[in-house]
Parts: structure tokens; sequence; C-alpha cells
């Protein structure tokens, strides 16, 4: 062999050499992939990993104060009757028990932010997509609800906590500000809206944004405000809770849709937080929950929850449902109307031809 050949075998050698350890760096540095569950939408509908879906979920409030065990239980319980979403909230405090994942600055808050990893990344094997909803408002000793931003510059904090925490799922889309538009501490102005979406973008352009609206039907206010100004993705929508209200959510829900279509801004309506037993005097029963769940597949709606908390009317406000799962998982606590409806919940379904 000449020198000419010998020199040239080296640097073959060398060459080879370095991709093998250019591949390896690349692959140790690499960060983890992505999820495998991808929530997105298409027109007026949700699409799961690019499949037109109708989301069928539950309120899980308190989710960040239950066992991993407990959850997987309920997760295992919720999937065999078909539901496909959960709605957590990242700001949520009960009966003097805060499961925050964020401080009042929007810092990081141990352990409760590592358990909405856990739990997002168990629903993106599972395929399931997770509601993480945050509030506005200072949190009060007598507070059955989450709130501890008490101001903009928090908000946005706990915003980019949230995004920076999750990125790496597609599975989850963030809720801004629990009902936004009540005009109480939960009130957070269309301009800080724009805000906090814009910040959502720059640290991750694909993530899906609402802000839900508390208790009424929209206005084409209410959806520009939405939709075009603070530039969401989608209309969370709580209906009002009264015994009319089942009955009349095909209705609405056909009128919000054609407000969005009129504004050029087609998007899905997502029935995220209905009625529910033990709230106020009405107590509806498992047939008013599978009438509104029909309406709003009737109406063209892209989500429906199933919506559960705290008997007001008790001692201690048990059963507490999804607002305190430190001692009883969520389904052990549904009574037997609610048994019901998650029952036959995947019925209804199957008959409209959504499954």
């Amino acid at each position: 062999m000449t020198r000419h050949s010998s020199r040239h075998l080296l640097r073959l050698a060398e060459a080879m050499v370095s991709v093998i350890v250019f591949v390896g760096l690349a692959w140790a540095v690499e960060p983890q992939s992505e999820g495998r569950t991808v929530l997105g939408v298409q027109e007026t509908r949700f699409t799961i990993n690019a499949r037109p879906t109708f989301l069928l979920g539950i309120s899980y409030y308190g989710a960040l104060g239950a066992s991993q065990d407990s959850i997987c239980q309920d997760l295992d319980d919720l999937q065999r009757h078909g539901f496909n979403w959960l709605r957590v909230w990242a700001t949520w405090g009960a009966f003097d028990h805060d499961v925050s994942t964020v401080d009042a600055r929007g810092e990081p808050r141990a352990p409760f932010l590592d358990k909405l990893q856990w739990l997002v990344a168990e629903c993106d094997r599972r395929g399931m997509i997770v509601d993480v909803t945050l509030t506005r408002g200072k949190r009060s000793a007598k507070s059955l609800a989450g709130g501890n931003l008490p101001d903009f510059e928090s908000h946005q904090r706990a915003v980019e906590t949230i995004v920076n925490a999750l990125q790496r799922y597609r599975n989850w889309y963030l809720d801004l500000a629990n009902e936004r538009d009540v005009r109480d501490e939960r009130y957070v102005p269309v301009d800080e809206l724009k805000k906090l979406r814009e910040v959502v973008r720059r640290l991750d352009p694909q993530r899906l944004v609402t802000a839900s609206f508390g208790g009424h039907d929209l206005s084409k206010r209410d959806v520009q405000d939405s939709l075009i100004d603070a530039g969401h993705d989608f209309l969370s929508v709580h209906r009002p809770r009264n015994a009319k209200s089942p009955g009349q959510t095909a209705a609405r829900t056909r009128e919000v849709l054609a407000l969005a279509a009129e504004l050029n801004r087609p998007a899905p309506v997502h029935h995220q937080e209905p009625f529910r037993r033990g709230y106020a005097g009405w107590e509806p029963v498992a047939d008013d929950f599978l009438t509104d769940l029909r309406g709003a597949i009737a109406g063209g709606a892209a989500g429906w929850c199933f919506h559960n908390g705290s008997q007001r009317t008790t001692a201690d406000n048990y059963p507490r449902r999804s607002f305190d799962m430190r001692e009883q998982r969520l389904l052990d606590q549904l009574d037997s109307e609610e048994r019901i409806v998650l029952a036959k919940a995947r019925s209804v379904l199957a008959e409209t031809g959504e499954k």
C-alpha cells in the first residue's frame, strides 16, 4: 500500500469516526420527542391527531391533590365510558388546601407543577386531552375556587411558567382566565387577554388558547372580543344554569357559530362548564345532563363537559367531587344520577354519530 493510499484511508477513517461521534452526540443532546397526542382545530371542530373528534370531558379541577393511583383509576374508568378530556385547574385551592402549580407571583410551586406535568404526560400516553385553566383573583379563606394571581404581572408570569413546563406535549390547551368577563376579581380585560395570548404565541406558536365566559349566552361583541381582538382559537362557553338550559343548548350553540361565521372567523364552540349538581336551588338529574349533551352535539358544538363540584347544601360540602380529591377519587364521589350520566354518555355520542 502506498503512502498516499494510507493517508487516504486514514482520512476516511477519521471522517467516519467524526460522523459516528456527531450522530452519538446529536442523539445524546436531542430533547425528548414531542408527545404522541396532538390537539388541533379544523374549522369548527377539534381534531386529535388530525382526526375530527368531539371532546367529551369531565371537570377534574382539584386533580393535583389526588394520588397518582386514584387518578389512574379514574382515567381507566373514564376512557372505558368514552371520555377523552379533563378540565384541570393550575390555580386551585379549596377547603384550606392549595394545590396550585404557581404562587401569587406566578412562579413555579412544588410539588404541584411536577404533578401537572405527570398528569399531562399520562393523558398524552392514553390519547386524552387536558384543559389547563388559570384564574385571576386573590385567594380568600372562604373561597371554594382557585385564584391566586392578583394582577397582570403575576398572571403573565404564570402563563410563562405553565407553557414552558408543558411545552413538549401537544395534548393540552390553555384557558387563560376562567370566566374572564365576570365583573369581580376574575375579570380580565380584552387588552390584557391579547397580551397574554401574545406571550403564549411567542413561547409556543402552535398552542391552542381560549378564555372562558361566565354564566351567559354569548353576544356578537363577546365573540369578537375573544376570536378577533384577543386572538383566541375557540370559544369556551359557560351557559346559564337553570331548568330551561338543557332544552336551549342546541339553538344557542347554532347562534354562537353563526355569529363567528358573520365575523368570518369560524371556530369551535366548547361547552366547557355547564350546570352541575349541588350548585343551587335547581338540582339537575341524569336526563338533564344527557339532554344538554345531545343539544350540544346537535347544535354543532365541538366539546362538552360533565361538570361536577362540591355540594353547597351539606355539612362540609360533601360530596366534594372534583373540588377535593384528597380522600376519594372523583368517580367514587359521584352520586346515583351522575353515575347514570357516566354510563350513558358514550351511547349519546354513538346515537348522534360522533363515535
